[in-house]
């Protein structure tokens, strides 16, 4: 059956099946760094996760996905997901020899509603199922992923030692991205020199990180079902509005539009 219990051992490599699907509903879940011989689709139609990726040694990336997208993890890339809240898990694993013409590189995507019926399709059907049955949908589906919206919204995370402790305190939300000059306070090293490593190592400037970071938190916290205001105070923002605006800025939805309309909006 493709429906498991989140909490029983799983790999798909060790399945021969060129196509794995498997549905859970998962809690609290932290699934640790590892890699497959398979490519991954990872979608939740409820709920969020959130997923490091580590692409290169030395590029590490950050994204968050609510319902409307999905990531798509080429064979051997380094990953860990993670759910603080109950999430309707769907991942599904494909034989790369099998499917050469499906990507070769990472990529956050929007899920439109035929997508979407895919995936879920997709993800319920039984391993054992002959390949002449998958034929029709696995060429569907190969072509919506192929044409679906790419998003950038990963977050390039920095390595320097420097940060760590830091960035750790960050991730497990015991720590907001404050003000350049309260950060390198907190840190003990001059703006000038964490200016220096954030542009060195994530191509951005800090400011530009930090309001990619809020938009990430605020994607995370709203999918939880924390309101507006809770959101808005949480990441430091004067007022509702102020963030309502800055969501609105970067996402082109208010946050109640963006998560009302789902993959519809895509």
């Amino acid at each position: 059956m493709a429906i498991i219990d989140h909490n029983q051992g799983f790999n798909a490599d060790e399945i021969t099946a060129t196509v794995v699907g498997i549905a859970a509903d998962v809690g609290q879940h932290d699934s640790g760094m590892h890699q497959h011989k398979k490519a991954q689709l990872l979608y939740a139609p409820r709920g969020c996760m959130s997923i490091t990726l580590c692409l290169s040694e030395g590029d590490k990336r950050q994204c968050v996905l609510p319902p409307t997208k999905a990531a798509w993890i080429p064979a051997g890339v380094e990953h860990c997901a993670k759910m603080r809240n109950v999430v309707a898990y769907r991942s599904i694993y494909f034989d790369i020899e099998a499917f050469p013409a499906l990507p070769h590189s990472v990529k956050l995507l929007g899920v439109n509603p035929l997508l979407g019926a895919l995936i879920e399709r997709m993800a319920m059907w039984p391993w054992d199922m002959p390949s002449q049955q998958q034929a029709a949908l696995i060429a569907l589906f190969s072509e919506e992923l192929n044409s679906a919206e790419e998003l950038k919204l990963s977050l390039p995370i920095p390595t320097d030692k420097r940060l760590q402790a830091w960035l750790k305190l960050l991730q497990t939300g015991q720590r907001q991205a404050e003000q350049l000059k309260l950060m390198a306070a907190e840190i003990g090293a001059s703006e000038k020199t964490i200016s220096r490593i954030f542009t060195k190592e994530t191509g951005m400037s800090y400011q530009a990180w930090r309001q990619q970071w809020r938009l990430q938190a605020a994607i995370e916290r709203l999918a939880e079902g924390n309101s507006v205001s809770r959101v808005a105070f949480s990441l430091g923002f004067a007022s509702d509005s102020a963030f309502i605006s800055f969501f609105k800025q970067h996402l082109g939805n208010t946050p109640s539009q963006y998560f009302r309309a789902g993959p519809q909006a895509l």
